[in-house]
Formats: structure tokens, sequence, C-alpha cells
């Protein structure tokens, strides 16, 4: 048996998904090794975290009432200290900004192993993690020789857990050494050019290379308009100039998850595609059949986002 510690992850009052995605891994994975899922919840609101995440699959939830936002030093005594008591095998936390600064470090107090961006776990007596290379082009599985590692698993590459639970809710205390914690979250300032958050949208259309033309964006954002939609785009248009950084869906932008991902003269690559692939509804404009974004769509329309646009505008407003 091979108990589980997964970390989760909340900013400014509220959790991440990727928590929620953190149950559904540690769950399957702990129906692998017949151990027991331990999740831990580290500063901020705990109580009301532990509360939302008592799911089911979920063992067993503690809570650290240390600071409200995420701290490098802190997270990693407190997961240090989690770990010596309670033993498990695999520690999870999540690919993003705030794993992956403590992830290494807990992995060199420890002395474990780290495995990061999994997009796949299994164990049949050895772990092993599927991660994608080359740009998301391959698939490669890495067999840990160890018995024990820490993996950060990549966001919306599993489901977020709904199901309710009822685990067990214990406070964690321990002694944090103050003289190591050498920062402190003092505040949050929004960087220039961040209007939106296209990570939140529940509604996004995003703009391809086959816009040609910025003068032609316009047309894009009018049917975001009409839908009550946010505008996004592929890399292409970031590069250009035409849209900045912060709507760029993809490998080197952002991840979305929203309900509807309307992908508009955006041909699929798989650059692209990392990043809006956890859309629940997927629907795509292109000249192209053969298009790889079609493999993904739930719906499609091939023709001229020329001709199509201005006909969705007309209907929607």
């Amino acid at each position: 048996m091979s108990d589980v510690l997964a970390i989760t992850e909340h900013r400014r009052g509220d959790l991440r998904d990727v928590s929620f995605e953190l149950v559904t891994a540690g769950a399957d994975l702990v129906g692998d090794t017949g151990g027991d899922l331990h999740l831990a919840v580290i500063g901020g609101d705990v109580d009301g975290f532990a509360e939302a995440l008592s799911l089911d699959g979920v063992d067993t939830i503690h809570t650290v009432s240390e600071g409200d936002e995420f701290n490098h030093d802190v997270y990693v005594q407190a997961i240090t200290a989690l770990y010596e008591e309670l033993d498990p095998t695999y520690i999870l936390a999540g690919n993003t900004v705030n794993g992956l600064d403590y992830a290494p470090a807990v992995a060199e107090a420890l002395d474990l192993p780290l495995v990061t961006d999994a997009v796949g776990l299994q164990n049949d007596g050895t772990l092993e993690v599927t991660r994608e290379m080359y740009a998301s082009k391959v698939e490669s599985t890495v067999e840990v020789d160890a018995d024990r590692a820490v993996v950060t698993i990549r966001p919306s590459e599993w489901d977020a857990a709904e199901a309710a639970g009822e685990p067990a809710v214990e406070a964690f205390d321990f002694t944090l050494d103050e003289s190591r914690v050498r920062s402190r979250v003092t505040g949050f300032e929004e960087v220039g050019g961040g209007d939106v958050d296209i990570s939140e949208a529940d509604v996004l259309v995003s703009v391809g290379r086959g816009i040609e033309e910025e003068e032609n964006i316009e047309l894009v954002q009018n049917l975001a308009d009409a839908l009550g939609a946010t505008l996004s785009s592929s890399r292409p248009i970031v590069d250009n100039g035409w849209l900045p950084k912060d709507r760029q869906v993809g490998q080197s932008g952002k991840v979305v998850t929203p309900k509807v991902y309307l992908a508009v003269g955006i041909s699929g690559a798989v650059q692209h595609v990392a990043g809006m692939k956890g859309a629940e509804t997927i629907i795509a404009i292109n000249t192209d059949p053969d298009a790889p974004i079609f493999d993904i769509a739930d719906y499609g329309i091939v023709g001229d986002l020329f001709d199509v646009v201005p006909e969705l505008i007309e209907r929607f407003e």
C-alpha cells in the first residue's frame, strides 16, 4: 500500500482548478497502489478550502494555518513536515508557477526524484509517468527507478473532481522556523496590458492567422461582443503585435478551460491545442477541411471566416 500526498493551491482567496484535478489524479493513483489520498491545504481560509475539497476519493485533509498567500519557504517547511509525519510514497503538486517553485526544493530537501509536467500516471508495482515532448508531438513514459517521488501534473489533463465525500479534516501543527522565511507577500499588482484574464472566461472566441490582417481582428471582436465572450488568440497574432501577450492561448501562452471555445481561422497546431483542449465544447471555423483543429472540435464549420463570422454576428445580435 502506498499513500499519496497532494498539495492544493489557492490564490487571492480562491482555490485554483488544479486543486480539484489533483484530487482526481491522486485518487486514480491510490486506486493503483491501494493507499490513502491525503490533501494539504496551506495558508489562507483553510477551513473554507477544506470544505470545498471534501470530495469523493479523499481520505484526509490536513490544514496548515500559516500565512494568507503562497510563500516558498513556508510551503517547503510545511510539506517537509507533513511528509515526515505521514510517510507518503508520492507527493503530487501542480505543474504551475507555484508548484514549480516549491516542488524542486521539496524534492531536494527529502532526497526524492522529481518528475515534472505529467499528463498520465500509472503504478503496476512501479510508478510510470507519461510526459509529452517536442512541443507535444511525442509522448514518452518515464519509469521512476525509486520507491518514492515528487511529481507535478499538468493542469487540465485530469478532470476536476466534483463528487462530494466525507474525508477527515485535521489541523496540522508544526514549528515554523521563521529565520528560514526570507520573503513575504505584501500585495498584488496587475501587470501592464492585463485587462482580462482569459483563463477565467466561460466563453472564448480565439482568432488565428486566418484573419490575415490586423484590421480584420475587429470583425472577430464584434463576434465576441455579440456572444458576450472574451477575445483570445493563437501565437502568430501575438507575435505580430496585433494582440497583447495576455490574450495568447497555448503552450507558450495560457492554458484555458472555458465552457465554449470558438476557434476562428486557427489551424490547430499542437502548441495551441495544448492550451485549449480542456474546453467543454470546441467549435472551429476554417477553410481547410483537413485542418487539425477539426480533430478535436465538437462542431466545425468549413468555410471562409469572412463569410461565416458576419452571419454569426447577425444571428446573435
